[in-house]
């Protein structure tokens, strides 16, 4: 199971409002898991440090309509993402993308 750090679960909660406004059967902590496995190949918090694109930092509906994308086929240069997107509901991208992008403006707000 992936690990991740303790403040995304705060993080979580503290996102409650937004994250249950765009995904309202979603929880926040629903949200942080799901955002969780993203860390294997982005990062922890999104964040990566390869080629990989970091998701932290990106508009919630740039990363909506990638992984939307992803799911429906029509990313032409999508490897394994194609695969993955097909097994998230709508609701999840969704939530996945504000998580994201809410998380941006909250680390730049704490330096």
């Amino acid at each position: 199971m992936p690990r991740f750090p303790l403040f995304s679960l705060l993080l979580a909660t503290s996102l409650g409002t937004q994250i249950a406004q765009a995904a309202p059967n979603l929880s926040p902590q629903d949200v942080a898991a799901l955002a969780a496995s993203c860390a294997s190949c982005h990062g922890p918090d999104g964040r990566s440090g390869s080629e990989i694109p970091s998701l932290r930092g990106s508009q919630a509906a740039h990363l909506t309509q990638r992984m939307l994308d992803f799911k429906a086929g029509k990313a032409a240069d999508a490897t394994v993402m194609t695969r993955l997107m097909k097994g998230y509901a709508d609701e999840e991208i969704h939530a996945l993308a504000d998580w994201f992008a809410a998380s941006s403006a909250t680390h730049k707000e704490k330096r």
